[in-house]
């Protein structure tokens, strides 16, 4: 019996199950039956078995089993294969039929990779959670180390539940996926610990393993302890476990004053109760492909998984919203000794201030937040606006520069001061672009700043100066201009800047420093996904936000030159980026009443750095993936668009009815995969920005703040608005696209 998807054939036979493109087996399992029990004593130990039975019903096939183990216990297995657009798909129901002495039980679904045993022969994806083979990844996370024999997550730390293999020579894929997003919301009471039993904990896992011919288990403290298999399983498999389980990874810092001759390690297990009558029911998606590079396969499995998992759309007023986020500025703009500016954070859900310094770009967005007011005080007549936005563009383009043209990056008016904060390329670029931007505006409304101009340009000369003859930069330095971190990943961040002097100056080194990075950008960083080091209270690791900025570059220098090459890397880096924001939502509980998340989804929410907590950072890209889609008409990029513009406000008290102090604020970030939501749950003014700025460009482009109004205008005038630079003073220079 065999079930057909595109190329690939999926066939029973003795028990088992073989997935075959021409001919050839890639993958298999001749005993699907798994079943990890946990025993008396608290460890587990792995059986399987083949299929008793198979036979077709309708379009579907059915394969049934049970499992008998020496401890009394024995279990019951109904698996229904069936094809859809995904792939195939597995709706499997397993009963306890007896109660042996097991305590617990947990059962797997394992793919046999027969092309190689070789994991470094292999790049995984797992959205926010693995790239290629981890190797921008910390030294604790999954994946990093690929000695290690299993690899399993919970895929709530997935952005979607779906992981996948790829051989790097032949380019077949595997992935496998939850097929519904149903999570239901486990027993609170019950904190996650070595090997726990919950019957509501509905949370698969999803990765690889290499199993040895023993079970692995670790003690609390670490200690590894292993039992012999009932059958040995050898090879490289993929897996999806459910209950799910975490391991391996080396153990947390309470053990570090033990004394092992090897390295403690952790390895969670979840387990459902063994009770008659117990049942356990998932359904999952295994889908076979074959692409030619990684990008491709990240590209078609994410796409693809985006299609069945992805939330409905939230609804939102943005044009009440962006209003409503002005007026968090303005109210919490004010003047502290000679500065104007925002606290650095305040406590939810009243507002108490906790910290004041004011960072330049980053967590902080000072001279972006100065420009968002001054443009809304004068397009809205509000003079307060006004004079604060004016009063913290002054500030910063007023303070004095390093001698080498740096500007301060955190002042402490506590200190009438900076603090002893690294100069990061990144936080440089934020503060730069802004006072960029605000000087075009200004000098096109009729008001010169030349002082604001010369603040740009000394900033814009060192650049030209630091810039390394390969064309990167670090991605740190010291106030007098030497290196701090060395690391080139950060790169892109200063490539819109640069664009933006040299189409207000005209002059050209400004344009051969913002192609040099640039070059340097898409040779070094696009064909490996180097990615990392792009929010600066982090280490330098994979993230979200280095994809943004490279975005945010490579799309500047198609906007600048027409080049077909730049589109295509701001496509492969925003192919990327989207791959960290949570798609799909599961229930997740906060620990304050006044909170968002009391009633709305997790959806539209994306991981900060690989495998960390998330935030709303991606509502900073609404406005850059819808201008994605109109320059190459790709509506998987307006559907994203939508997506991120919308639900990403479900952070906020949109209407003020979830209990915080104004309508529209919304919390830094949080720990959600384990349902349980960890946070500092306070503000930052980043938050409010990152929500704010999109929708001003939105209207000041095309004249509406909802993508359905722009939508609705003429596709001619939609592209002809598109032109970005058009008010800039050299805009002349600007080349023509490539067609």
């Amino acid at each position: 019996m065999r079930l057909e998807y595109q190329k690939y054939r999926m066939e029973f036979r003795d028990g088992g199950l073989e997935i075959r493109k021409n001919g050839q087996v890639l993958y298999c399992n001749l005993m699907p039956l798994f079943v990890t029990v946990k025993t008396n004593t608290a460890i587990n130990v792995d059986y399987s078995g083949a299929y008793h039975a198979v036979r077709r019903t309708e379009d579907k096939i059915l394969a049934e089993g049970i499992l008998e183990l020496p401890s009394g216990s024995s279990f019951r297995f109904e698996d229904f294969y069936g094809v859809d657009n995904s792939g195939f798909w597995m709706k499997r129901k397993v009963q306890v039929l007896k109660k042996g002495s097991d305590l617990g039980f947990s059962t797997r679904f394992s793919l046999k990779l027969m092309e190689s045993e070789d994991p470094e022969q292999y790049d995984c994806f797992a959205p926010g959670a693995w790239y290629r083979q981890n190797q921008f990844a910390p030294e604790e996370l999954i994946g990093k180390d690929l000695s290690q024999e299993y690899f399993w997550q919970l895929e709530t730390k997935f952005a979607l539940p779906v992981f996948a293999m790829q051989n790097q020579k032949s380019g077949e894929t595997i992935a496998v996926a939850r097929r519904h997003a149903d999570i239901k919301m486990r027993t609170l009471e019950v904190e996650q610990s070595e090997n726990y039993v919950d019957e509501n904990f509905t949370i698969g896992s999803i990765g690889m393993s290499r199993p040895s011919e023993q079970t692995l288990n670790y003690m609390y403290y670490g200690f590894a302890v292993r039992t012999p298999n009932a059958v040995c399983p050898k090879g490289l498999f993929t897996d999806y476990v459910y209950p799910g389980a975490e391991g391996q990874i080396p153990g947390t810092s309470h053990y570090a004053g033990l004394d092992f001759q090897n390295q403690p390690m952790d390895f969670k297990r979840m387990n459902h109760p063994v009770r008659e009558g117990f049942e356990q029911a998932y359904s999952i998606v295994i889908t076979p492909a074959c692409r030619k590079n990684y990008g491709e396969m990240m590209k078609y499995i994410w796409r693809l998984t985006c299609v069945r998992m992805s939330d409905q759309l939230f609804s939102v007023d943005n044009e009440k919203h962006y209003h409503n986020c002005m007026q968090i500025f303005l109210r919490y703009t004010g003047k502290y000794g000679k500065a104007y500016g925002l606290p650095f954070a305040c406590q939810l859900p009243n507002m108490d201030i906790s910290s004041v310094s004011f960072q330049f770009g980053f967590v902080g967005q000072q001279p972006g937040i100065g420009y968002l007011l001054l443009r809304y005080g004068k397009e809205e007549h509000l003079r307060e606006a006004e004079e604060k936005g004016l009063g913290i563009l002054e500030f910063w383009t007023h303070t004095e520069q390093t001698e080498c043209g740096l500007p301060g990056m955190c002042y402490n008016p506590n200190i009438n001061g900076f603090e002893p904060y690294p100069y990061y390329l990144r936080m440089i670029a934020d503060g730069m672009e802004a006072i960029a931007d605000a000087y075009v505006y200004m000098r096109n409304i009729g008001e010169e700043k030349h002082d604001w101009l010369s603040f740009c340009r000394r900033t814009a000369d060192w650049l030209v100066r630091a810039q390394n003859e390969d064309g990167s930069y670090y991605r740190a330095y010291y106030g007098d201009g030497s290196v701090r971190m060395k690391s080139g990943s950060n790169t892109p961040s200063v490539i819109r800047f640069l664009v933006q002097m040299y189409l207000i100056t005209g002059e050209e080194k400004y344009r051969r420093a913002a192609e040099k990075a640039g070059e340097w950008s898409a040779r070094e960083l696009c064909p490996t996904m180097e990615y990392r080091g792009g929010t600066c209270d982090n280490a330098d690791v994979q993230d979200k936000e280095a994809g943004i900025y490279a975005l945010f570059g490579f799309l500047a220098l198609y906007d600048l030159t027409g080049k077909k090459k730049w589109l295509e890397a701001a496509q492969e880096a925003a192919d990327y980026t989207e791959t960290w924001t949570y798609m799909w939502k599961f229930p997740v509980a906060v620990p304050w009443k006044k909170h968002p998340f009391a009633r709305y989804t997790i959806s539209g929410q994306s991981i900060i750095t690989i495998g960390g907590g998330a935030d709303v950072y991606m509502a900073a890209c609404a406005y850059v993936y819808y201008r994605l889609y109109l320059l190459t008409d790709d509506p998987h990029y307006l559907e994203f668009s939508r997506f991120i513009y919308r639900n990403t406000r479900q952070a906020n008290d949109i209407d003020g009815s979830c209990g915080y102090c104004m309508p529209g604020l919304g919390h830094e970030s949080g720990g959600i995969y384990t349902q349980k939501m960890r946070s500092q749950y306070h503000w930052l003014p980043w938050c409010t920005f990152v929500e704010a700025e999109p929708s001003m460009r939105f209207h000041s482009t095309f004249g509406y703040y909802e993508i359905e109004e722009i939508e609705k205008m003429p596709e001619e005038e939609r592209k002809r608005k598109n032109q970005i630079y058009r008010s800039f003073p050299k805009a002349d220079l600007i080349q023509q696209r490539e067609i």
